[in-house]
């Protein structure tokens, strides 16, 4: 079904690179978010003051937090959208962040509510009124919630929003939740026990898990995260297989919204070429990197030497810096890059695999620093590091 209405609503809907498809995108998905959680907040409180049960009147102000999360949504859609300017060179994306942030604070304020609430239903119980009515409208709410599940992730995957990520699962939850009332209103029938107050502890402790791990994914893109593997895997490949790429080194990927990706890696390439010809090779990298990846990459050229025997007299002077056995490292594809007054020394540092994350980080810094003090003409690039198998 969200396909159809894909088609229908959105002008020129594959194209979900471009910033207007991609507003129109998270506009869509935040309307029908508005009308679904509208209708369901309605029913349910009415529901739940019916039948006086506070763990249908959580699962019901549960809908109406989704109902201001699609309103930030819409919200965070448009304000991303709007262009760059002299404040913000790089476009406002960002704002679809903050619209995450908000709505896990939002969140938050509801679950510790109806924490409490349910809490004091577990102090006072009151007899819940079971029937096939109330049935029928929470299984109704079940399916909704799984169609929203459903169109939000289908959408996330299609333009790579956070926003619409956060509220499928938020979504998913939303099903779980309304099928622990049902169940707790079932069994509530035959137990003599605060079944419906212990329902709205479990939900409000599932709202704020929600929310709690859509602020922590958000907060990691505010701060800047490490980039995808597949992203940096993709980026790698296709540089690689560029004319007179023979390698390359610090990748960097700066996040500044959706579709407003920018990165920046240098490129190896032989010292005895026309540099022409190489910057015409880089620029056909830069134009096919915009064009499979959507990616504004500026690549940097860094010309390596073909001297062997200069080559070699490096790696050995770096060789008397470093024991790789009592280390437990490994130097490989070692090469240089000559200038006037410095040579980058660059290779790949091999690790045996019992050596933590932390140490890697450790021994690094320690093999550069010893290379570097040893020979200050000599600026020392670790491309990678791998695990020995």
């Amino acid at each position: 079904m969200i396909k159809l209405i894909i088609r229908k609503w959105i002008k020129d809907y594959e194209n979900v690179t471009d910033r207007d498809v991609r507003e129109a995108y998270g506009v869509l998905s935040g309307i029908l978010g508005i009308l679904c959680n509208l209708l369901l907040f309605a029913a349910k409180l009415a529901l739940g003051m019916f039948i006086n049960s506070i763990a249908v009147i959580s699962d019901a102000f549960n809908n109406l937090t989704d109902l201001g999360s699609s309103m930030v949504a819409v919200l965070g859609a448009k304000l991303s959208n709007r262009p760059p300017d002299d404040d913000h060179p790089y476009g406002h994306g960002r704002y679809e962040y903050i619209a995450s942030l908000v709505v896990a604070f939002i969140i938050f304020a509801v679950g510790f509510e109806l924490l409490l609430n349910s809490y004091d239903k577990v102090i006072h119980p009151g007899k819940v009124i079971f029937n096939a009515t109330a049935l029928i409208i929470l299984i109704l709410s079940v399916l909704v919630k799984l169609w929203m599940f459903s169109y939000n992730l289908y959408i996330a995957r299609q333009i790579k929003s956070h926003v619409n990520k956060g509220i499928a699962y938020d979504s998913l939850n939303d099903s779980i939740a309304t099928s622990l009332v049902i169940v707790s209103m079932m069994v509530g029938v035959f137990v003599d026990a605060p079944i419906d107050g212990l329902a709205g502890i479990v939900i409000s402790l599932l709202i704020l898990y929600a929310g709690f791990s859509v602020a922590r994914d958000t907060v990691n893109l505010l701060l800047g995260s490490a980039p995808e593997p597949e992203l940096v895997e993709k980026i790698n490949q296709i540089v690689l297989a560029g004319r007179h790429v023979i390698g390359t080194h610090d990748l960097e990927v700066h996040d500044y919204g959706p579709s407003r990706v920018m990165a920046s890696i240098h490129v190896e390439v032989p010292d005895y070429l026309n540099i022409v010809e190489v910057h015409s090779s880089i620029d056909t990298l830069e134009e096919r990197l915009i064009e499979e990846l959507g990616l504004n990459v500026t690549i940097h050229m860094d010309p390596i030497s073909t001297d062997e025997q200069k080559i070699e007299k490096v790696r050995h002077d770096v060789l008397d810096c470093i024991d790789e056995d009592n280390m437990g490292i490994y130097i490989q594809n070692f090469r240089i890059a000559q200038a006037e007054n410095k040579i980058n020394v660059i290779f790949d540092l091999e690790v045996v695999p019992e050596i933590s994350e932390a140490e890697y980080i450790k021994i690094k810094k320690l093999v550069r620093e010893k290379i570097e003090a040893a020979y200050s003409g000599y600026q020392v690039v670790i491309n990678k590091i791998t695990k020995k198998s």
